[in-house]
């Protein structure tokens, strides 16, 4: 599989000439939804899921598909009838022709004051792991994490224990669109010296094999 990193939590996969997103946000160009046949959504939250673009993706190809939570697939019923799929922990599909299981409930709280939110992770041919905003542990391998560097809910401890937990061979950065340069570096730089796993930064763009 082709990674493809784009702005802040959203990534594509490519194989075999066929195409699938996660968390095309609404810091995005809209270019990563290029001939896409899935969509894969963690969560509501408008840095992850651009619901004026992931409609006009819907509208250019009858093919397009998309996996969510029931709070974004109610948003997305109107016009595209058995194109929008809700998943839950536990259920497992094929999207684009990779297989993929889905882990996790809930978001990552916030604030007590703030409500939580459904949230799913994907894991994609049981090798690419996308928690969203949850650190969520799969219970299988996985060999690469898209690792939430920085955020709202999180501190780097706890980024720190969630790598070692789910132990992947590599991490690649994502929701990183809050961090300057500098605060980038400052992160990976800890999570690489207190971590086993190999991290690695995508700019927005670049490519790597999976």
């Amino acid at each position: 599989m082709k990674l493809t990193k784009n702005t802040h939590s959203c990534v594509r996969v490519d194989r075999g000439g066929r195409a699938l997103v996660l968390d095309p946000g609404q810091f995005g160009t809209g270019d990563e939804l290029a001939d896409a046949e899935a969509i894969l959504i963690t969560h509501e939250h408008p840095d992850h899921f651009d619901e004026g673009r992931v409609r006009e993706a819907l509208e250019a190809d009858a093919a397009t598909q998309v996996w969510t939570t029931g709070a974004v697939a109610e948003r997305l019923s109107s016009g595209f009838p058995g194109r929008v799929h809700v998943v839950g922990h536990g259920d497992a599909f094929t999207a684009a022709g990779l297989q993929v299981r889905v882990y996790g409930e809930y978001h990552a709280v916030i604030h007590p004051d703030v409500p939580r939110i459904a949230n799913v992770g994907f894991l994609v041919e049981d090798s690419l792991f996308h928690p969203g905003d949850a650190l969520t542990v799969p219970d299988s391998p996985v060999e690469t994490l898209l690792l939430p560097l920085a955020a709202p809910w999180s501190k780097t401890q706890e980024v720190v224990d969630y790598v070692r937990e789910v132990a992947p061979t590599r991490t690649v950065d994502v929701h990183d669109a809050l961090l300057s340069p500098i605060g980038t570096a400052v992160f990976d730089r800890m999570v690489g010296s207190l971590t086993p796993s190999e991290n690695s930064r995508l700019e927005v763009g670049d490519s790597t094999d999976v």
